[in-house]
């Protein structure tokens, strides 16, 4: 009854007020946030943990290019909420229900020229909130720095008996308070044992949820469309930063409101720089291109590369080399299945590459050498997502498979890069909508080239 009359509240909040408002990915489902929220307390036990938004970035000087805020992913994948300036609080106490406690900051109506004037209204302790988030304990961020210290260090603290989970490295250093009232107190005796939530997160984070999946197969759809737009559009004579362009307009276009990291588009001589993502070179004809991109939406990434040449053929060295990379790719592709992890799929495309590099890379050497990067990483909320790369694959894990081929000499860059589903009964590509086959790669190109 308490769900369904959430849910009629929020059909009735104002759009303003709403996590991720506006974005075409709309809310979280409130039922995921309290999976994930039991699952993290569940996973805890006894103990109390305490996240952190994140700050709000200086337009003047940070060089904000997106927004000046994009929540932090472990606080987003908790509340749901992009709010800035507020806590989270998860006190566990093994298998009673976890206390939640949130802590947003009040609207100031009051002030002149209130910051509600410069970036809308905010979401602020209340009933909306409440109806977003599904956590029914939101407090006024005013009351955090008072009410917190008692949580964690207070006679009936869980966290006597088990750890306080800070996230290393954010927080700590941007807040006094934190480090002051909490972490110090901790270290000087304060019976408290401080213990690393991000690793207590990845685990969670790995596997997604129905909602994570389908917001990820919506930003690969939108990521592979951009290849194929990429493809019609190469000219000789065109300058890369026309197709990364074109490739983030069809990002936006389609609902992604930023990349998942900065568009590679490195061709000739820049197809062998692994993050090069100045995109200011004029392409040629006869040279490859690597075009390495992943639109965000939602707060989840893609990220697919394809490689195709400018002039729309490979020379016959180009498609020798390609069709190398393309097999090493597929040899590990088929090997993903559940109990399988990510450093034998590497071992096993490095195999693939010196079984069958003949003398493509020179007499003395084969081509693996060249192989510069690891296979695979997560993927996820961040493009490289948290996450062991020893764990074992299992149903609802998303990694990349991405080999590749680098010839400075010959300028002459080949990766190829799909993201990869793990199923029950084994995988599913989800960037398989993008050409990868060299023959359809051509195709794509020339079918551009004609008038």
């Amino acid at each position: 009854m308490q769900r369904a009359l959430a849910a009629l509240f929020l059909a009735f909040i104002p759009p303003t007020l709403a996590a991720q408002a506006g974005s075409p990915a709309g809310p979280v489902p409130v039922a995921r946030l309290e999976a994930r929220r039991a699952a993290l307390a569940h996973r805890l036990g006894t103990g109390v943990a305490i996240l952190r938004s994140s700050e709000e970035r200086s337009i003047e000087g940070d060089y904000a290019q997106d927004s000046d805020y994009r929540e932090d992913n472990d606080f987003f994948y908790l509340t749901g909420a992009e709010a800035p300036e507020s806590w989270l609080v998860l006190v566990a106490r093994d298998s009673a229900a976890a206390e939640v406690i949130l802590y947003l900051p009040p609207r100031d109506t009051v002030t002149p020229y209130t910051s509600e004037q410069w970036v809308g209204r905010q979401l602020d302790p209340g009933p909306e909130a409440a109806a977003l988030t599904g956590i029914k304990d939101i407090r006024s961020a005013e009351r955090a720095e008072a009410e917190i210290p008692g949580l964690v260090f207070g006679p009936e603290s869980p966290a006597r008996q088990g750890f306080l989970y800070l996230e290393p490295g954010r927080g700590q250093a941007d807040s006094p308070f934190l480090h002051d009232s909490i972490v110090a107190h901790a270290a000087a005796g304060g019976g408290i044992r401080i213990g690393d939530l991000a690793q207590e997160m990845a685990p969670l984070r790995l596997v997604k949820d129905d909602d994570e999946l389908a917001r990820l197969r919506k930003a690969i759809a939108l990521t592979t469309a951009a290849e194929r737009n990429a493809m019609a559009s190469l000219r000789p004579e065109m300058y890369e930063y026309e197709i990364e362009a074109l490739i983030e307009y069809t990002f936006r276009r389609g609902g992604a409101e930023r990349v998942g990291f900065p568009s590679i588009v490195g061709s000739g001589p820049n197809s062998v720089l692994l993050h090069y993502d100045k995109n200011r070179r004029r392409m040629e004809a006869g040279d490859l291109v690597v075009m390495d991109i992943g639109a965000e939406f939602g707060y989840l990434t893609a990220d697919v590369t394809r490689t195709a040449p400018v002039g729309g053929s490979f020379t016959p060295r180009q498609r020798a080399i390609y069709e190398l990379v393309l097999g090493a790719q597929q040899t590990a592709i088929d090997s993903v299945h559940p109990g399988m992890d990510i450093p034998r799929l590497n071992q096993i495309a490095r195999a693939y590459l010196r079984a069958h590099s003949d003398t493509l890379c020179g007499r003395a050497v084969t081509c693996d050498k060249y192989f510069i990067h690891g296979l695979s990483h997560w993927l996820g909320m961040d493009v490289h997502d948290v996450g062991d790369t020893r764990t074992p694959l299992a149903p609802g894990m998303v990694l990349t498979v991405e080999p590749g081929v680098y010839l400075p000499a010959e300028a002459l860059g080949v990766r190829i890069e799909d993201d990869v589903l793990v199923t029950r009964d084994g995988h599913e590509v989800l960037s398989a909508a993008a050409p990868k086959r060299p023959d359809e790669i051509e195709a794509a190109v020339r079918r551009g080239h004609q008038p």
